[in-house]
């Protein structure tokens, strides 16, 4: 039973961002003087986390959208929700509960706009599909940066960065107006401007940051160059976008008198596409996102949580803050009593690590279109890592590229065409950079850290190696380290019923979940 009562029901606002790591400048207090946190400025994410909670350790169950929401919407692993569980040829099961489709039941009026579930099919069927779309004022906020590119030349960009303001009132409103006398209700607000591509030098040309502000601030595994700079800054900048967004939404709700009565959750899905080693990976560049939750006489302000969270625990803490019961497929942890909690630092004592995997992202990524199967647990300390099949190329298929001396294809084409080679990464100017650069001494060892292929099992102390850069697995005097994080991951996925471990022959390996895709564009 849930441990709200049926008088609190809150209206629920989540905003969660497509490819949006863990970038807003409240974390700043929790990192060092050369984070990209210091560089940008999130006023209205950093209100919700001090007039709410901030978590510091807050982690996507899976790197790849499709696979992500379905554990977020389902409260349940991404290997427990079926052909949920793939991004490319991804089918959505009626069977499985959704949170918006129980609070739905529940007397809620339930809304979105842009992107819930997909791809996928039903489009966004966890959420009501269609019928729950709230996209009349139109989905320009999508190509926020070229939107802003194209008209600014017309107009100026801050008239252009109006229209797509008023854009997401106008969707919120026409929700809003919809919504019966008396419902409270749930909104999912879900941009995906910081998914490629976007427009590059726009991070400058419209928000001011300049790329080579970056320098010294890049992780170890990437080349410190003014290409990759750039690209990290233009994406910085739709991260201020996501911000801006999410302070009109407030601003409506404070308009409206509705603000204080609305458990206010924010968050993105995995972290920066087109860079290696972070979207698509088990990494915290891949894994790691902002979150912070806001909800006035029930959630105390000011609060940094160190408990390690799993999104998935989303799903049970918002029918919890609603006073509806959690359906027994849910296998996340409710966030509720914790939320309500006046603790600082680590509040539940069972919160001190987390589970993480991938499967398939694009479909025809490497031959045979096998997934690339991965799962992982994060502790304070360390990240292990399992590779199921270390023959395989984790990023995709090279196609003749890990010859550094094979010529490469043009740079706008390895920056616009994601399958072209290595298509687990997004296409764009980092991902082209280290391709045409890694012949060069200095570039081939990072190039082949990220795009070669791995060992079956790889640890890293993240206190002495934040940036992943020495796996320890082979190490002796790791070996303790090891043994027990393996231990502790494999009892999770048995527990969980993963099919790596408890299905012969896995079904991942076998059509729909693996081979070809009759309708990639799903």
């Amino acid at each position: 039973m849930s441990t709200a009562t049926v008088q609190s029901r809150p209206n629920i606002l989540f905003a969660f961002a497509d490819d949006w790591g863990r970038y807003a400048s409240a974390y700043r207090q929790f990192e060092g003087p050369d984070s990209w946190n210091q560089l940008i400025e999130t006023p209205h994410f950093d209100r919700i986390a001090s007039e709410g909670v901030i978590f510091q350790n807050a982690f996507v169950p899976a790197p790849t959208c499709t696979p992500c929401r379905s554990s977020i919407l389902s409260g349940q692993y991404f290997w427990q929700t079926g052909l949920g569980a793939i991004l490319e040829g991804a089918r959505w099961d009626e069977a499985i509960p959704t949170y918006p489709l129980e609070l739905e039941k529940a007397g809620y009026h339930i809304g979105y706009t842009y992107k819930v579930w997909s791809p996928g099919r039903a489009h966004n069927a966890p959420y009501g599909a269609e019928r729950t779309r709230y996209e009349l004022a139109g989905n320009h906020y999508r190509r926020f940066s070229h939107y802003v590119t194209e008209r600014g030349g017309e107009i100026g960009n801050e008239a252009a960065k109006q229209e797509l303001y008023d854009e997401t009132r106008r969707n919120f409103d026409a929700f809003l107006d919809a919504r019966p006398d008396g419902q409270p209700f749930c909104y999912w607000w879900g941009p995906t401007n910081t998914h490629r591509t976007w427009e590059r030098g726009s991070g400058k040309a419209l928000w001011g940051l300049e790329p080579d502000d970056l320098q010294g601030r890049l992780p170890a595994f990437l080349p410190d160059v003014h290409d990759v700079r750039e690209d990290v800054a233009d994406y910085l900048g739709e991260c201020l976008a996501v911000d801006a967004g999410l302070g009109v939404l407030l601003a409506r709700l404070e308009e409206l008198g509705e603000l204080d009565n609305t458990l206010i959750v924010v968050s993105g899905d995995h972290g920066i596409p087109g860079i290696p080693r972070a979207k698509c990976n088990l990494y915290n560049i891949g894994c790691e996102v902002a979150l912070a939750a806001r909800l006035p006489g029930h959630i105390p302000p000011g609060r940094a949580v160190e408990d390690f969270v799993n999104l998935m625990d989303l799903a049970p803490t918002f029918l919890d803050a609603a006073g509806v019961d959690i359906p027994a497929t849910v296998t996340g942890r409710s966030l509720w009593p914790l939320l309500q909690s006046s603790a600082d630092g680590q509040v539940e004592a069972g919160r001190t690590s987390v589970v993480l995997g991938r499967e398939r992202h694009v479909w025809a990524a490497r031959e045979g279109c096998l997934p690339y199967p991965q799962r992982a647990i994060r502790t304070r300390d360390f990240l292990y890592v399992h590779n199921f099949a270390p023959d395989r190329w984790p990023i995709g298929d090279p196609q003749g590229l890990d010859d550094p001396s094979a010529p490469a294809p043009s740079f706008d084409e390895l920056c616009n065409n994601t399958r072209i080679a290595y298509s687990d990464i997004d296409g764009g100017p980092t991902k082209a950079w280290m391709i045409h650069h890694r012949a060069e001494p200095e570039v081939w060892p990072l190039f082949d850290l990220s795009f070669g292929k791995r060992p079956r099992e790889e640890l890293y102390d993240l206190a002495a190696d934040p940036d992943y850069m020495r796996n320890l697995a082979a190490d002796p005097a790791y070996d303790p380290v090891r043994e027990a994080l393996a231990a502790q991951l494999m009892g999770v996925l048995r527990q969980q019923a993963d099919p790596r471990l408890v299905e012969e022959p896995c079904r991942f390996e076998h059509p729909p979940y693996a081979g070809p895709v009759d309708d990639p564009g799903l």
